[in-house]
């Protein structure tokens, strides 16, 4: 038999001391690391300058109804959310080229996203069809963001196979998404402050926290918004090319690589693996539930959770509980500056841990499932829906229950129950999201025994597994095709045997 087999393959190693101390091959320098987590920071300001400018600009600039200001964004937001399945299926099927397999889709969408954006921004001379066409680019700006955050949010997966400089990766990632975040709200407002006045209320009291200020617009109001979207557009082609230059994508070569799962299939498996649910759950309540801490707080936790453990570390996100119970209990501008630290440092976790999880969950699925190629971005485009999901459900509450609370737009002063509404939304509604998610991520299964010793027994399995050059009549019936393996594989991974392929 031409068949190449072997014996069992490493056992599980039941004490930390048995685990190896000596990292794997795969170091990534820190170019490498700055230029992967520049590359995502143009997605985050624009999304973010979106997020704080644009109802202001459609009602006030572009003097659109505000029915058809709500139903852009709703379209928008539904269009984006489309998109994350659409972008799993279409990527996990993509060939690989020389540029890898996710790069080419990172280059390929960023010049469309930069003229969608920039376009976003602009005063159509159409009159009432100005409703369709912004509803028309913030729905192609979120679908095309989509088709570009997939890729690169998996990218994670391709530039090592060390799991530790992976996690190292996922922090330079995540901070420099949220100084994105913080400089595309910040360039935009720099840009546009000068074409919003704020009137005064007649007989108000300016330090009144429930006061809301209604704006009034200078003539070149509309110049300042293009030149504000222009220069955040520019961004992309500049941060994507330095993010393609100083990567590389590595192929994990224990993935079979001509056994392609069709998508339906490859979102059943990912749904039914235990972690990932129970990430995906916990992460949603807790993403529900502002930057400034967190941008300078995501190192800090990067270097506690290598030391401590990503499920441990996890529960300092509780942090944010009391201090919600307190900004609702004393909304005073001294408590929720100190509120506003204490919740962006938890911010930064929530934002940091789910991210340097996913790569546990995809090897443990590796490693206890069938490795098939393409299930990466299923992973990560299934959770990017679900948070998308769990953050548009949050927001709709809100805006709801402050609608029956009787919440009038422009007015100087609010009633009673709005008082008491907004309470329960920036105290209770928080405080019981966070403890539910830190409830469900207790029963999280990955320990950080349990990541070393996965991440340990792949590496064994990279050097180990034989590869056989046989013609098909040499090869045994069960492993005549390398692309049906996988069924006889999992069977031989269960039975702790190693078994060989045979390529035909």
């Amino acid at each position: 038999m031409a068949t190449s087999t072997r014996g069992p393959g490493p056992q599980p190693l039941e004490k930390e001391e048995d685990l190896p101390q000596d990292r794997p091959s795969g170091h990534l320098s820190v170019i490498s690391k700055l230029c992967y987590s520049i590359g995502g920071a143009p997605n985050q300001a624009a999304s973010s300058a979106a997020a704080f400018y644009l109802q202001l600009f459609l009602l006030d600039v572009a003097g659109i109804p505000a029915v058809q200001a709500s139903l852009v964004v709703f379209v928008g937001k539904l269009l984006g959310a489309a998109a994350d399945p659409a972008a799993g299926f279409i990527i996990s099927r993509s060939p690989r080229t020389a540029l890898g397999r996710l790069t080419p889709w990172i280059l390929g969408c960023s010049p469309f996203l930069a003229l969608t954006y920039f376009f976003l921004w602009f005063l159509p001379p159409i009159g009432r069809l100005q409703g369709l066409w912004y509803a028309a680019f913030y729905g192609l700006f979120q679908a095309l963001s989509t088709l570009l955050q997939v890729p690169y949010s998996a990218l994670t997966m391709f530039l090592t196979q060390d799991q530790e400089e992976r996690d190292s990766a996922t922090a330079y990632r995540m901070t420099m998404e949220m100084a994105g975040t913080l400089t595309g709200a910040t360039v935009h407002g720099l840009i546009v402050a000068g074409a919003h006045k704020a009137p005064r209320c007649p007989e108000a009291n300016l330090t009144d926290p429930l006061l809301s200020v209604a704006s009034s617009i200078s003539p070149h109001t509309s110049q300042l918004y293009m030149i504000a979207a222009g220069v955040i557009a520019g961004t992309y082609p500049l941060c994507t090319a330095l993010l393609a230059l100083g990567t590389t994508e590595e192929d994990d070569g224990y993935i079979l690589e001509q056994r392609r799962v069709p998508f339906f299939q490859g979102l059943s498996h990912t749904l039914q693996h235990q972690p990932y649910q129970k990430l995906v759950a916990s992460f949603l309540f807790i993403s529900a539930a502002v930057q400034v801490a967190a941008v300078l707080s995501t190192p800090f936790w990067e270097w506690f959770l290598q030391r401590v453990g990503k499920k441990a570390v996890a529960y300092g996100i509780g942090a944010m509980v009391p201090s919600a119970l307190l900004l609702a209990a004393v909304p005073t501008a001294p408590v929720a500056y100190a509120v506003a630290f204490v919740s962006g440092t938890s911010i930064a976790l929530a934002s940091l841990l789910p991210w340097s999880m996913l790569p546990d969950i995809v090897d443990d699925f590796r490693l206890h499932k069938v490795p098939l190629k393409g299930l990466e971005t299923i992973f990560y485009s299934s959770y990017v829906f679900f948070t998308k999901l769990s953050g548009a459900g949050a927001l709709g509450i809100s805006t709801l229950s402050l609608e029956f609370a009787g919440y009038e737009s422009g007015s100087c002063k609010q009633s009673d129950k709005v008082v008491i509404m907004l309470k329960v939304l920036i105290g209770a509604v928080p405080t019981s999201m966070v403890l539910i998610g830190l409830g469900i991520l207790s029963v999280y299964p990955i320990t950080e025994q349990r990541r070393r010793e996965t991440a340990h027994r792949l590496d064994m399995l990279r050097r180990e597994v034989p590869v056989c050059l046989v013609t098909q009549s040499q090869c045994s019936p069960e492993w005549s095709h390398h692309s049906d393996a996988a069924p006889s594989l999992a069977k031989a991974r269960e039975s702790g045997s190693q078994p060989g392929f045979c390529w035909v």
